[in-house]
C-alpha cells in the first residue's frame, strides 16, 4: 500500500499544477488531480510556490482551508467511484450528483461523510467504517 507522507503529497499537488500550467504531459493519476486542480482556481498561488507548500501550516484556528487536503478527498472519492468501494459509493455519489447538478458539489458533499467517518475512527481507535461513510452519502443523495 502507498502511504505518502504530508510532504510528499504537497510535492505530488505542486508537480501536477506545474506540469499542467506548462501544458507537460500528465500520468494517469496527475490527471484526475489536474481535473480537480483546474476547479480550484483559488489554490493556484499556493500550489505554484513548492517551498512556501512544504513550510505551510494550515489550522483551524487561522481558518484557512488546506487545498491539499482538498484536493486529496477529491483524488480519493474520485477513486472510491471508479472502484466502487466501498460498494455502492459509485452510485451514491452519481445520485448526488445528478441532484446537485454538479460532480464537484456531490464531492463537496460526500467530503463532509468522509470527514465525519475518519474523525469516528480516530477518535475511536477502530478502523473507517465504510458502511458508515456510505449510509451518509447515500442518505444525502436521496433527501
Amino acid at each position: 500500500m502507498f502511504a505518502p507522507s504530508q510532504l510528499d503529497v504537497r510535492r505530488f499537488f505542486c508537480a501536477t499544477y506545474r506540469k499542467l500550467r506548462d501544458k507537460l504531459p500528465l500520468i494517469p493519476m496527475e490527471a484526475i488531480a489536474a481535473e480537480w486542480i483546474d476547479q480550484h482556481p483559488e489554490y493556484h498561488a499556493e500550489l505554484a510556490d513548492e517551498a512556501a507548500a512544504l513550510a505551510a501550516v494550515y489550522s483551524v484556528e487561522e481558518g484557512r482551508t488546506n487545498p491539499f487536503l482538498h484536493l486529496s478527498m477529491h483524488l480519493t472519492i474520485s477513486e472510491q467511484q471508479s472502484i466502487d468501494q466501498p460498494h455502492g459509493v459509485r452510485q451514491a455519489i452519481e445520485l448526488l450528483a445528478a441532484k446537485r447538478n454538479s460532480l464537484h458539489e456531490a464531492h463537496h458533499v460526500a467530503m463532509d461523510c468522509l470527514g465525519e467517518m475518519i474523525w469516528a475512527s480516530q477518535r475511536s481507535g477502530l478502523p473507517p467504517d465504510g458502511h458508515l461513510y456510505l449510509d451518509c452519502v447515500s442518505k444525502k443523495a436521496t433527501r
